[in-house]
């Protein structure tokens, strides 16, 4: 029979959201309530009637809780199958009651990792008897319906009311679904936190756990599938991040804007205002400036036919200065740290454009895990956490680059990390000038990139495109002098590269032939 009648219910929870109006409502359905500790008070104190588990199996809760509902009167109660002869006579011989619903929602051992919490905190955060009991009443869902958040007492109470105090087996088959992942993503996390406590970097398994943020219509494209999930890690940025206002967001829209964010949290907002305009992952202008519409004017330049429809990230408040350049174009999403009064009623007259605010930047310095799905299987690798700012420089031309240049060489290099592999950044005044991204051929990222500015150039009225005095970054080094002859060619005076190539001879002997500066970092940014 699909329908199963809720006779008992145990109710275990650690956030007690919505649990008086569901517990009244289950007693008024005839319910009869079984709970433990501060959830048991709790409904007490409410004036309702409920048996503590501590009555129900004979020993009190032991070990400051540790132990408390694992015994067989519980664990019998959830697993026994209905109907089963066996099943029947041994729940007859050992005095165990069945239990038809359980509700229970785990130990914020989340919420710890998000404080950080010291460790002997942590481990005293992770839930053991509310696993357990999830999982037996969740494999047995043919006969017990299972919550594990307060999101599900109205569904739960809705389909008594309408089946006599039972509840579907489609309904039921939902729950249990969404309770195995829950206890998954929780299991993943503490695995994680400990894994990562203990040095383990490639653990023998490696589970991935999350949270639904928000169901999306569509993927990259409109016949994919999509959702969005937050993982306990918590960095600042789309997951942290408070829409306040604008259209839903999309699938590309999370993508770049995460590419967006990720990039602006290289500028220290202490040192400087930035900001970043990202097309279709890839940052299509970035600039410093003294203040953030200075920063934006400059970021814009470098390509305005690449900016329109683009994301806007900002180091720093939102402030109606910047608004009022901002929504001058088309912009999907806006996103910063936060936005003052001024700002948000200037972009609340752009009712689709969506603004959202972080409360923080990412740290780029930060440890933290990069994944990629591959047939079969997926990639894991550690955060590209190396920052240029912590790198010393090796110069290794015969001209050193002067104070501007090394300014506009470190800044291009932030840039040229989060740029598509290949990768080629021109940058001028602290701002990029030209990008190239996402070739096969470095020399052909260089190319685009000058071309690029050339165009931008042409847009705004120059006679030369801005390479000219320019330095120019490499995400990796020049695996010939190819590469480099077209920087020259676009006017670049500096260059900054990790060097490594079996012809750094070659290519540091052209960069003196031409007079240029050129410096290598030592480390790689690849990013595919």
């Amino acid at each position: 029979m699909s329908e199963r009648p809720i006779a008992r219910a145990l109710l275990s929870v650690s956030d007690k959201t919505g649990l008086i109006d569901f517990a009244r409502a289950l007693s008024d359905l005839g319910v009869a309530l079984v709970s433990t500790g501060g959830t048991a008070k709790a409904i007490a104190d409410a004036g309702l009637e409920v048996q503590d588990v501590s009555d129900l199996t004979g020993f009190p809760e032991m070990m400051d809780g540790r132990v408390k509902t694992l015994h067989p009167k519980v664990h019998g109660g959830l697993l026994a199958i209905r109907g089963d002869a066996g099943h029947e006579a041994s729940m007859a011989d050992h005095a165990i009651a069945p239990i038809d619903l359980l509700v229970v929602n785990l130990y914020p051992f989340e919420a710890a990792l998000a404080r950080k919490a010291e460790f002997d905190d942590m481990v005293e955060n992770i839930d053991v008897g509310g696993p357990a009991m999830i999982r037996g009443a969740s494999k047995n869902h043919a006969f017990v319906t299972v919550v594990v958040e307060p999101a599900d007492y109205g569904a739960v109470i809705s389909e008594m009311e309408a089946h006599g105090g039972a509840t579907t087996a489609a309904l039921r088959r939902r729950l249990a679904a969404k309770a195995f992942s829950r206890t998954a993503a929780y299991d993943a996390a503490i695995g994680t936190w400990l894994s990562g406590v203990a040095g383990e970097t490639t653990p023998a398994f490696r589970a991935l756990g999350g949270t639904l943020a928000q169901g999306l219509r569509y993927g990259e494209n409109p016949h994919q599938q999509a959702a969005f999930y937050r993982s306990a890690e918590l960095r600042p940025g789309v997951a942290t991040a408070t829409q306040l206002q604008g259209k839903e967001l999309s699938y590309n829209n999370i993508n770049d804007t995460d590419a967006a964010y990720e990039l602006v949290g290289e500028f220290d907002p202490k040192r400087t205002a930035a900001c970043v305009i990202v097309k279709h992952a890839n940052p299509c202008g970035v600039a410093e400036g003294a203040s953030l519409a200075e920063a934006y004017e400059k970021a814009l330049a470098c390509d305005p036919v690449s900016a329109f429809g683009g994301i806007v990230a900002l180091n720093r408040r939102l402030d109606a200065e910047a608004a009022r350049k901002i929504v001058e174009i088309f912009t999907e999403v806006i996103i910063a740290p936060d936005a003052d009064e001024d700002a948000r009623a200037i972009v609340a007259a752009k009712k689709n454009l969506r603004l959202l605010v972080a409360g923080d930047l990412p740290d780029p310095r930060a440890k933290g895990l990069s994944i990629k799905t591959v047939a079969g299987g997926f990639l894991v690798q550690s955060r590209d956490d190396a920052v240029v700012d912590d790198r010393e420089l090796t110069v290794v031309t015969k001209r050193a680059p002067t104070e501007q240049e090394l300014a506009d060489l470190r800044f291009a290099f932030r840039v040229a990390k989060h740029v598509k592999s290949n990768a080629i950044v021109y940058a001028r005044n602290g701002a990029t000038v030209g990008v190239g991204a996402g070739q096969m051929s470095r020399v052909d990222s260089a190319r685009i990139a000058a071309r690029k500015a050339g165009d931008a150039a042409e847009a705004a009225g120059l006679s030369e495109p801005l390479t000219r005095g320019s330095v120019v970054a490499s995400d990796a080094f020049f695996p010939f002098a190819d590469g480099l002859d077209a920087a020259i060619e676009a006017g670049a005076t500096a260059v900054i590269q990790p060097g490594g190539s079996m012809r750094d001879d070659e290519v540091i002997a052209r960069a003196d032939a031409a007079g240029l500066a050129m410096v290598f970092t030592g480390v790689r940014h690849f990013r595919h």
